[in-house]
């Protein structure tokens, strides 16, 4: 069987009787840092007899078919990450499409979530929300991310290093407005653990008061479609860009309306508006 274990974000307290039991009895453990697994262990005063593989990013490929094998010898593998769920930004995925390929069970021990938890800390809506893992480390990639993503109307959720996040809340503000809601969740269940909330003028503002620290996970709002403001004269000028190129006119309409978020019918009157002055 393959165990996907969550391991507590930050406060060992948080350990499941469930995960701590499997530790005690399983025969091998794919660890990310055999070191924190070994802390964790001693702070929940666990004693196992599992043999511990390194199992981490740079090594997970060449690691698949030794875990796979011990897996199809009815072995069981407990994957445990250095935090949270394994597979979520953390190695893991890759294993388990190789379990699924070679019909081994697979089982998840639920516990803690640095997704969820900032979610709720935000104060942010929770009924619909994405989670985007990290950001590209490059400005250009970065920018570019953002940009496709400032229109999403559900909450969005991402981890970024402590010596990128003022860059990096510094392009969500050129792509999403610097007047969007958002929350930067630090050290979550950890002894400083630090959320803060407001604009992301605000986040930018606090980034840069002093020297950032620890694990973070960034909460934006998601677009609100109300606040939309579109000028006919844009709508109209994206229209002839797409008939330039070859889109038929309706064609070009309906590909403007999907963009903007608008009824084609919006974008349908503009043209025939402005049509109706002679301007074309």
């Amino acid at each position: 069987m393959l165990i996907l274990a969550c391991l507590p974000i930050g406060d060992s307290r948080d350990a499941s009787a469930h995960l701590i039991q499997s530790i005690q009895q399983v025969q091998y453990v794919a660890a990310e840092d055999s070191r924190k697994f070994a802390r964790l262990c001693q702070d929940l005063n666990i004693k196992h007899n599992a043999k511990v593989i390194s199992f981490f990013e740079g090594n997970e490929s060449e690691k698949i078919e030794e875990l796979t094998n011990l897996l199809k010898s009815q072995k069981d593998v407990l994957v445990a990450t250095d935090a949270g769920a394994p597979g979520i930004s953390d190695p893991g995925y890759r294993l388990i499409r190789a379990a699924l390929q070679s019909n081994v069970e697979i089982k998840v021990l639920p516990g803690p979530s640095a997704v969820t938890t900032a979610l709720l800390l935000s104060g942010l809506p929770t009924d619909r929300f994405c989670f985007e893992g990290f950001p590209p480390r490059t400005q250009g990639a970065r920018a570019k991310w953002f940009e496709e993503l400032a229109q999403q109307e559900r909450t969005v959720i991402f981890f970024e290093a402590p010596h990128r996040i003022t860059e990096c809340l510094v392009d969500a503000g050129a792509a999403f407005g610097l007047d969007r809601s958002g929350a930067i969740c630090r050290e979550m269940s950890k002894h400083y653990e630090e959320v803060v909330r407001g604009s992301i003028t605000e986040l930018i503002t606090w980034a840069k008061s002093k020297e950032i620290l620890g694990e973070i996970t960034v909460v934006l709002a998601g677009f609100d479609p109300a606040s939309r403001q579109i000028a006919d004269e844009d709508l109209i000028k994206m229209v002839f860009e797409l008939e330039e190129i070859g889109e038929s006119r309706k064609e070009a309409i309906a590909q403007v309306a999907k963009k903007y978020a608008v009824a084609k019918r919006v974008v349908f009157d503009a043209m025939v508006t402005y049509k109706s002055e002679d301007k074309i």
